[in-house]
């Protein structure tokens, strides 16, 4: 298929996925997916419920064994493997629920976040990602249970970055947020990072909150991609509401 120009001026990949199928039972749930992440860019996969969005995060974090295809970071091949060889390679995740540790400490919290590390690089880690997010700093020694949620989402991505992933896999990070505090964590949190170097792949049932932030967006329609493009011209696209609404997208 030729390169469109959009295309063209992404920046190279450091995550790509080729062929993944995945399902349960042996009957795929989500087939012939083609997903790629540059460092730097927000990647957007969205879909109504039931278009395959968790089973496709499941395969590609290691909670599902794929039926077949290939996932691979910067040319290396991490198909398959277990969750916690995902993060000593460099790929951290930050699920929907359970994303924090509620009886711990902000600090307590990126403390966990940085296990691989010695006591010495855990503790000026910890300083690193607290420049990132400044607001960590007058919440340091306060519980995760007395947080916001806005603020819970902020610690959850701030413990993933204690390892320096190169990839960052992000599932419905809105997820019972406002739509105030949900476009916060996008724009201010997500899109940060990203600008960062990060490469990171949004997963995401706000889909226009989503689209606004990402470089790159793939739409799942019955566990296939049927659009791709710049977020900002699928946002635009006349049928994408028409898709969320069980439609089918033009060609």
């Amino acid at each position: 298929m030729p390169t469109s120009s959009a295309e063209a001026t992404r920046r190279p990949p450091r995550m790509e996925i080729a062929g993944l199928a995945a399902g349960y039972g042996g009957d795929p749930i989500v087939a012939e997916i083609d997903i790629t992440v540059g460092a730097g860019e927000v990647v957007a996969v969205i879909g109504a419920n039931g278009a395959g969005k968790s089973t496709l995060l499941k395969a590609i974090t290691g909670a599902l064994v794929p039926i077949s295809g290939r996932v691979t970071v910067e040319g290396r091949e991490i198909t398959r493997l277990p969750a916690h060889r995902l993060a000593r390679l460099g790929i951290g995740y930050v699920p929907q629920t359970r994303d924090v540790f509620d009886t711990m400490t902000v600090v307590e919290n990126l403390e966990m976040g940085g296990y691989l590390l010695s006591a010495p690089e855990r503790a000026a880690r910890v300083t690193e990602v607290m420049n990132i997010f400044p607001q960590l700093n007058q919440m340091r020694g306060r519980r995760a249970l007395k947080l916001s949620g806005g603020e819970r989402k902020m610690v959850a991505l701030a413990r993933v970055l204690m390892l320096r992933p190169k990839v960052l896999v992000l599932d419905e990070p809105t997820a019972g947020l406002s739509p105030e505090l949900s476009r916060a964590v996008l724009r201010q949190q997500v899109r940060t990072l990203a600008d960062r170097g990060t490469a990171i792949l949004l997963v995401e049932q706000k889909a226009f909150e989503a689209l606004e932030v990402s470089d790159w967006a793939y739409v799942l329609v019955g566990g296939r991609v049927v659009i791709d493009g710049p977020g900002s011209v699928v946002a635009r696209r006349p049928d994408i509401r028409e898709v969320f609404l069980g439609g089918t997208a033009q060609s």
